[in-house]
């Protein structure tokens, strides 16, 4: 069992921000009075019922299939949890293939409820982006869906379920696309990692759906504003910090399949994020480049060491080392909350076994700023050039009737006004964040848009092309994009709680006709 009850009760109130760096500040409640045997006991039957997940195996070829289904995972030694899962694994398969490929992916839901595949960062054509609702109706149980796009861009992708995406992608429902360019430069070694936040305590939602829905918010406690502060909810009285255990690759602490290397061997790990909370990583023992990021190649980037690298949900790194310095060191998620020490993988060099490493994930080490990162360039686009539509998104949270909200210009999805442009116009966006402690990492479907300035100060390294932005409280943005790929395209928060709770819009194309009718018969499309 997983976080998505949080999210479809409370609505995202608990923005956490970088979860490696924070610990809770949530108090216990009584729950002794209530009689959950029954319920407990039928839930533990039908969770003994399922096959264990397997694990996660990679798929090329001519056409792909993807079985969305149940399964058991095993987290670490003692927890084992329900889980979704393409073709019995969390991640799912890694889809792998090369650039220009006519990509063919056959999706059949076994799930007790509909689904959808949204490629995450990869400019698809609109019909096949995966969104209920929008450019297609969810897929039914018992029913096949086929994706067909070609493989046009370099670089490191993942997938995952739109639909009820708070609660589906929660309960694991997620894998890696990787495009393998033409004219790729070998590694000797390319393993991908996948960040993740589980709950220890299977019965924890079933409590909170029981407790929750009278909730008083009125008592609620701000705080004080920070990057890296998360909302206190003490006042409430009810234990939200289950987000207990943090994986990679779906496994957690000793659980970790170790990454084995070789002396002179050139390393690339590519660097995930399907939570919903930002994780700040170190590579202990080597110095590293990051090459990429979400998917994107950065223009000569100089080597790093003992720095952290920030990773908000949907955003994807590439980072490279060579293997030089013969030992067993760790890659860890740095912080104090409780879940922290579980999320660190161990670098293992062949035929060594001195091991003098320690764990040091409360040092407080700098955060790589990517602004100022690689060697700078003049991109695609530049803030004083002329640009067809401009648009300011101003990112908030308030009180709605049924608890939090979070808004772009003051209103819900879906009456956010959207971002309407027609083929070939250039496009200017000002994300400003005005939540007073919620952290937005804002993800636009179908395009990539270049990084143009943080908080009035232009980037001076690499130029920074991404599909996925973390935008802390009080920080500005401004970034542009090309509107090259006809159609309708959310643009929302990845914390995926706040999306389902309004925080979504929509770039629209003026000169673009869909040829999808939702089903207005069908109340199960939920695009969020």
């Amino acid at each position: 069992m997983k976080k998505w009850l949080l999210g479809a009760i409370f609505a995202g109130v608990a923005a956490i921000g970088a979860a490696c760096s924070n610990p809770s500040s949530m108090q216990g409640h009584d729950m002794s009075g209530m009689n959950m045997e029954k319920e407990n006991t039928s839930a533990e039957t039908s969770k003994q019922q399922l096959p264990l997940a397997t694990n996660t195996e990679v798929l090329s070829g001519k056409e792909i299939h993807l079985t969305a289904k149940e399964a058991l995972l095993p987290i670490n030694g003692q927890i084992k949890l329900p889980v979704y899962t393409y073709n019995g694994s969390v991640p799912g398969a890694q889809i792998r293939v090369k650039q220009g490929d006519k990509v063919k992916i056959v999706v059949k839901n076994e799930l007790p409820e509909p689904t959808t595949i949204h490629w995450h960062g990869y400019p698809v054509p609109n019909n096949q982006d995966g969104v209920p609702g929008v450019t297609m109706d969810a897929i039914k149980p018992g029913e096949t869906f086929t994706y067909e796009f070609t493989a046009t861009v370099p670089g490191t992708y993942w997938y995952h379920s739109h639909q009820k995406s708070a609660e589906q992608v929660d309960k694991g429902l997620y894998g890696t696309l990787i495009v393998e360019p033409k004219n790729e430069e070998k590694v000797d070694r390319d393993y991908t990692l996948v960040l993740d936040e589980w709950m220890s305590d299977p019965d924890a939602e079933s409590h909170m759906d029981m407790n929750m829905s009278g909730m008083d918010h009125s008592n609620m406690n701000n705080g004080n504003s920070s990057d890296n502060q998360q909302m206190d909810m003490s006042s409430m009285g009810h234990d939200m910090n289950m987000y207990d255990i943090f994986t990679i690759n779906g496994k957690s602490g000793s659980a970790v399949k170790p990454l084995k290397v070789k002396k002179g061997e050139k390393v690339r790990l590519r660097l995930v994020n399907a939570g919903y909370m930002a994780h700040k990583l170190h590579l202990h023992g080597h110095e590293f480049k990051i090459v990429a990021t979400d998917g994107q190649p950065l223009k000569d980037p100089q080597p790093i060491k003992d720095e952290l690298l920030n990773i908000a949900p949907g955003e994807r790194y590439d980072i490279e080392f060579i293997a030089n310095n013969p030992g067993e060191w760790l890659l860890e998620c740095h912080g104090d909350m409780e879940g922290t020490d579980g999320m660190k993988v161990k670098i293992q060099y062949e035929d060594q076994t001195n091991n003098t490493d320690k764990e040091n994930a409360k040092e407080n080490l700098p955060v790589v700023d990517m602004t100022t990162y690689g060697k700078y360039e003049v991109g695609q686009f530049t803030l004083d050039q002329k640009y067809d539509v401009e648009y300011t998104m101003d990112l908030g949270t308030a009180m709605g009737k049924d608890g939090m909200v979070y808004t772009i210009n003051g209103k819900t999805y879906p009456d956010t006004a959207p971002i309407n442009v027609k083929t070939g116009d250039l496009v200017k966006v000002k994300i400003v964040n005005n939540s007073p402690m919620d952290v937005h990492p804002m993800h636009l479907h179908g395009h990539f848009f270049q990084v143009l300035s943080k908080n009035g100060k232009p980037v001076t390294g690499s130029p920074l092309i991404k599909d996925s932005l973390n935008v802390n409280p009080g920080e500005e943005y401004v970034v542009a994009f090309k509107a090259d790929n006809p159609g309708n395209w959310m643009f929302h928060c990845h914390d995926l709680h706040h999306a389902s709770a309004g925080m979504v819009t929509e770039v629209k194309y003026t000169d673009y006709k869909s040829d999808y009718t939702p089903d207005p018969n069908d109340t199960t499309n939920k695009g969020e």
